[in-house]
């Protein structure tokens, strides 16, 4: 059996929810918000009839596990930046072959600095060029020549 959910009070249902994040990796409530909330349940409720402390206190340990996942998250997003950073910088100085479209040609240079986007990275080669870096190229480094061994 299936229940519908109940509209707002002008009769527009909306599933958007009441406290919007101000950036893209922010929960939806704050700390601060639901302590607020909590005092304010707190002072509205039935001195005749209180309710469960044991509920109240389920609340703070659910939330203090969101705000111990939401802060693994910033910092798992840190490392995963700086990932990319490194990674970056390793190519430099790189070999990039990068196959045409139609896969009869493939377009070749050093990369002379790559930047990173949300959605990719670009590599921009010594003559100017742009490539994308994503699947299907080929990126490799000339091998280092042996070095002579000195006679002791």
């Amino acid at each position: 059996m299936s229940v519908d959910p109940v509209g707002t009070a002008n009769g527009a249902s909306s599933n958007e929810p009441v406290f919007k994040p101000q950036g893209s990796e922010q929960a939806y409530l704050d700390y601060n918000a639901f302590l607020m909330l909590f005092m304010e349940s707190l002072k509205s409720q039935d001195p005749t009839d209180p309710l469960d402390t044991a509920e109240y206190m389920g609340q703070l340990a659910q939330f203090s596990a969101v705000e111990q996942s939401t802060k693994t998250n910033t910092h798992l997003t840190a490392m995963l930046q700086q990932h990319s950073i490194n990674q970056a910088n390793n190519l430099i100085g790189a070999t990039v072959e990068v196959p045409n479209a139609d896969g009869t040609e493939t377009t070749t240079g050093v990369i002379k600095s790559v930047q990173i986007l949300t959605d990719g990275s670009i590599a921009t080669l010594e003559d100017g060029t742009k490539v994308a870096l994503v699947p299907g190229i080929e990126i490799s480094r000339p091998q280092a020549d042996p070095q002579p061994e000195a006679d002791a």
